[in-house]
């Protein structure tokens, strides 16, 4: 099991602090999605054209990959659509040259299905955008969230969508919490379409607030999970998203990083 956690996790550490923990708990990849003040990965200065080759060896040497540079962008109900995009281009040229093999998108803007979102729009921009990708060698995947957390649908849009270089970043939580669906339903639907995974932990009120929580303390069915993706020889990362970048209240990193390695450890 390969096993990373998205620096939206630790929001106030740098990125010595994010590269001294993913080491010293023995994870094998670090998701980026900010480095403390900066969101925008280009302008992280240890990706800049001076600090670039020295990162990617201190990485290489102690086995640690970036899998996936996760960008904020969204291809629908999107007013500032253009700058996305460019947004998403930035985004593969950096992976190209970090060694990231996939860059994740956005459909909508959040997790729940809450917008009116012209659907035609979402797919033609992620074909354009799979075919630039495809200059790179990146996968451009994009996220189960919104109205695309309907795994019925997204597997639609995978088909019609019918790139070389497309794939899918299952979010466990958004496809149980917001459409009910079980693990094995997602993962007959677009199993095949897998290629990354995020894992995080929650209960919903009798109010509808969701109350995120350490991994296996929630009502989550990540072991279910799990062992769906064992069943179709899944091999990509189990990346936890500590959501503590948007929700300060949270546990510390250094305590919901150390309880989740050690929970998935368990499991295989």
């Amino acid at each position: 099991m390969k096993l990373a956690f998205s620096t939206l996790g630790c929001p106030d550490w740098s990125f010595g602090d994010v590269f001294s923990i993913a080491s010293d708990l023995g994870f094998n990849g670090i998701e980026i999605r900010g480095i403390a003040d900066e969101l925008y990965a280009p302008n992280i200065k240890e990706f800049n054209k001076n600090n670039i080759n020295k990162t990617i060896n201190k990485l290489k040497n102690a086995n640690i990959s970036l899998p996936i540079l996760t960008s904020g962008a969204y291809l629908g109900a999107n007013d500032n659509i253009n700058s996305s995009i460019e947004e998403i281009k930035n985004y593969i040229i950096l992976a190209a040259e970090l060694g990231a093999p996939y860059v994740r998108v956005m459909g909508e803007c959040e997790p729940d299905p809450r917008y009116i979102v012209n659907q035609t729009e979402v797919l033609e921009n992620y074909i354009n955008l799979c075919k630039f990708a495809n200059n790179y060698n990146i996968i451009l995947l994009i996220e189960t969230n919104g109205y695309l957390a309907d795994s019925n649908k997204m597997r639609e849009f995978m088909e019609r969508a019918g790139q070389s270089n497309m794939g899918v970043l299952w979010d466990i939580h958004h496809t149980y919490r917001f459409f009910n669906e079980s693990p094995e339903e997602t993962v007959n639907n677009i199993g095949g379409f897998i290629k990354h995974v995020h894992v995080k932990d929650s209960v919903k009120g009798t109010n509808g607030k969701i109350t995120y929580m350490l991994t296996g303390y929630g009502d989550i069915p990540v072991e279910n999970a799990y062992k769906a993706l064992n069943k179709i020889n899944y091999s990509g990362f189990y990346s936890y998203e500590w959501v503590k970048r948007w929700s300060r209240e949270l546990a510390e990193p250094g305590i919901s990083f150390f309880q989740y390695i050690n929970y998935m450890r368990e499991l295989g």
